[in-house]
């Protein structure tokens, strides 16, 4: 497996945020084939450990599985369903997306298909005009039914789950786009990352703990279940791209500061240095609408140096897409990371 194989398959598990056991359960069991004991959290994280030289000052360093998604709000008149989002997006960053809908009920799946009520422009004149929020949009299934009733007898109730078609690709010249790259390129370095140290069994100079969070996407992540001896905490998530931003596809972001304020300057700086004295191409970046588990955790009373460093990802929170360039380049930055001093 490669950072690019365990992106796909990653990818392709649905796991829209408080519906996240299939891939968790990927995940340990990958991390045991591998020979770790993973753990998991009673929030559902995994964590795993690797004892370093200094077993006094340890290191974490979490990616998130949980994605975007959505649950069944209501069960219209004609059988079609309305939902309700989890996590930060807008509806039109999902209209005329495939979908899935997990019955909590009876464990099946139902396919369909998210779209404006109006949509048809035969039909409706303003269809072009509409807003795209609750009351509009809803879930066309790929079920014979007409009516509430009839979706009722399928298993469909309140509170199931709904995923989106992830529509991974990989194209010739580098490019890979999908759903749900926020935050599981992320997650797929880290998994090389372990699989690699376990080929290698160079002796990392700290402790060093690897958490796979299921809750950044609601804001409470990897805020909990650190281990005391933490004192450098490294969110590895994604970097945003559009007017204004510094961060590409084509090298690792570094955040120097999201919605909750300034990151940690000197861990700022020590991957600065890294990236640079690795020659590893790199941005200094500014999030405005953004946080991480990093944020997440200083929030809750974390008493640790934070930092935050990912791939770029164009179209955030919609129909994303990145450059293996990267992807490499972010798995180099963590790699020497790994094996650098403390940040002064």
């Amino acid at each position: 497996m490669t950072t690019l194989d365990y992106l796909t398959t990653l990818t392709n598990i649905p796991s829209p945020t408080g519906y996240t056991k299939a891939i968790m359960d990927y995940v340990v069991g990958e991390l045991e084939k591998l020979g770790y004991q993973p753990q998991r959290t009673p929030k559902d994280g995994v964590l795993v450990t690797i004892k370093g030289q200094n077993d006094r000052q340890h290191r974490l360093l979490t990616a998130h599985l949980d994605t975007l998604g959505a649950m069944v709000r209501a069960i219209n008149s004609d059988g079609r369903l309305k939902i309700d989002l989890i996590g930060g997006f807008n509806y039109n960053a999902i209209e005329g997306e495939n979908c899935t809908v997990h019955l909590a009920k009876n464990g099946k799946q139902v396919t369909g298909t998210i779209l404006l009520h109006q949509t048809s422009v035969h039909v409706y004149a303003d269809s072009g005009k509409l807003e795209r929020q609750q009351d509009n949009m809803e879930v066309r299934l790929d079920e014979k039914v007409r009516n509430a009733e009839e979706t009722r007898a399928l298993g469909i109730n309140v509170g199931d789950f709904i995923s989106f078609d992830p529509r991974t690709q990989v194209t010739p010249s580098g490019f890979v786009k999908s759903r749900h790259l926020d935050d599981k390129v992320s997650a797929a370095i880290l998994l090389n990352l372990l699989k690699t140290y376990q080929k290698e069994q160079t002796p990392l100079p700290y402790t060093t703990h690897f958490y796979f969070s299921s809750f950044e996407e609601v804001g409470h992540g990897a805020n909990s279940s650190l281990p005391p001896e933490v004192i450098e905490y490294l969110a590895v998530d994604m970097g945003a791209i559009g007017d204004d931003q510094a961060t590409d596809e084509y090298t690792v972001s570094i955040c120097v500061k999201d919605a909750t304020g300034p990151y940690h300057f000197g861990f700022r700086q020590h991957l600065v240095q890294l990236a640079e004295s690795q020659q590893i191409p790199y941005q200094l970046d500014i999030y405005p609408h953004y946080g991480s588990d990093a944020s997440a955790a200083m929030a809750a009373g974390a008493e640790v140096k934070h930092a935050l460093l990912g791939a770029g990802i164009e179209s955030s929170h919609a129909y994303e897409r990145t450059h293996l360039d990267s992807i490499e380049a972010t798995e180099k930055l963590i790699k020497a990371y790994l094996y650098s001093p403390l940040v002064p």
